[in-house]
C-alpha cells in the first residue's frame, strides 16, 4: 500500500492518503494495510468495520466518543459523498484539550481521517446518499457510549449548516454540554 499521510493542528489526528491506480477501466485501491500504517507510525489493531448511510444532506451524526475501557480509535473513508469530518480532544491532560480539528473527507478526494481515542467524533454530510465505512479497535458497547452535543458555542465548531437545517437523532438532540462532561480520558 502506497500511503502519504498528512498531520492536522492537533497532530495526533491524521488524515491518510491511500494510492489509487486508474485507467479506462476504473481502479484499484488498497484502502487498508497494517504494515504500511506500522511502518509510518500508525500501529493499531482495527477490530470491527462499520458502515454508515445517511439519505439526506445536511445529516449530523455526533460528537460521539466509548469511554475506557472500550474507547476506540477510528479510521473513517467515504465511499460515496463528502462528509465534514471534527474531532474533538477529550484528554484532560493534553495541551489541545478542548479544542477541535475538521476535514471534509470525500470520496472524490479518497483519503481518510485517524480520530484517537480520547477524541469524540462527529459528522455532517454534504451531499445526499453518502456512505461512510470506518474501522475502530475496539467493539461497540453500548454502556461505554456516549456524546457531547454537537452544536455547544464552547467548542467553535464552524459546521457549514444552519443549526435549524440540520438533521440529528433524537439521542444527538441532547447530548451533554462540554463543561458538563466528566473526566474520562
Amino acid at each position: 500500500m502506497s500511503v502519504t499521510i498528512e498531520t492536522l493542528a492537533i497532530p495526533d489526528v491524521k488524515i491518510i492518503r491511500p494510492k489509487k491506480h486508474g485507467d479506462a477501466r476504473g481502479f484499484f485501491s488498497e484502502t487498508y494495510s497494517q504494515k504500511a500504517l506500522s511502518s509510518a507510525g500508525i500501529d493499531l489493531t482495527f477490530v470491527q468495520d462499520n458502515h454508515a448511510f445517511s439519505a439526506a444532506k445536511g445529516t449530523v451524526r455526533g460528537l460521539h466518543f466509548q469511554t475506557p475501557p472500550f474507547s476506540q480509535d477510528k479510521l473513517i473513508r467515504v465511499t460515496r459523498g463528502s462528509i465534514f469530518d471534527v474531532a474533538v480532544d477529550l484528554r484532560r491532560g493534553s495541551s489541545t484539550y478542548g479544542r477541535h480539528v475538521s476535514a471534509v473527507i470525500s470520496a472524490e478526494e479518497w483519503n481518510q481521517i485517524l480520530i484517537p481515542t480520547g477524541f469524540a467524533h462527529g459528522l455532517l454530510t454534504l451531499e445526499p446518499d453518502t456512505e461512510v465505512l470506518y474501522k475502530v479497535t475496539n467493539y461497540y458497547s453500548p454502556t461505554h457510549d456516549l456524546g457531547l452535543l454537537w452544536n455547544d458555542p464552547a467548542l467553535g465548531i464552524a459546521w457549514p449548516i444552519a443549526e435549524a437545517d440540520a438533521i440529528l437523532s433524537a439521542k444527538d438532540k441532547v447530548q451533554p454540554r462540554f463543561a458538563d462532561l466528566p473526566v474520562y480520558f
